[in-house]
């Protein structure tokens, strides 16, 4: 039987990349409940230069060259994890709090967007999937 699986490279990687923005959502969140914290140091979530190197160079499995042996862990993608980093305030001036409500609202609406958007295209890859499995119909 051939290998079939209804789930593809596309679909994980529109997978992966809600799971990220959802953990973005969750430290811009944090930024704008901290805006007036003292001393509070913005958070960043970078993920996208990793998930692009992902794609252009997924990784092959490493094969297993003996029954006792056992195989490596999952692929590349599913071990993708973004990286959190603080940006303390540098101006000298005010409560040492690096928070910019616009810069945090700007990036809020960005990755609002983007999510939208990727979840419009694993919508539309479902439909598709639906309309093969009804054929056609």
């Amino acid at each position: 039987m051939a290998n079939f699986n209804l789930i593809d490279s596309t679909t994980r990687i529109l997978q992966k990349s809600l799971d990220l923005r959802e953990q973005r959502q969750q430290v811009v969140a944090g930024n704008i409940a901290n805006a007036e914290t003292p001393g509070y140091a913005r958070r960043t979530f970078e993920f996208e230069k990793r998930l692009q190197a992902v794609i252009k160079r997924p990784q092959m499995p490493v094969p297993v060259l003996h029954p006792k042996h056992f195989p490596l862990g999952g692929s590349s993608l599913e071990r993708l994890q973004g990286e959190v980093t603080r940006q303390p305030d540098r101006s000298g001036i005010g409560d040492g709090n690096s928070v910019s409500m616009e810069d945090e609202m700007l990036t809020l609406s960005e990755n609002q967007i983007l999510y939208e958007a990727g979840i419009k295209m694993t919508k539309r890859k479902l439909q598709m999937l639906k309309y093969a499995a009804n054929d056609g119909r």
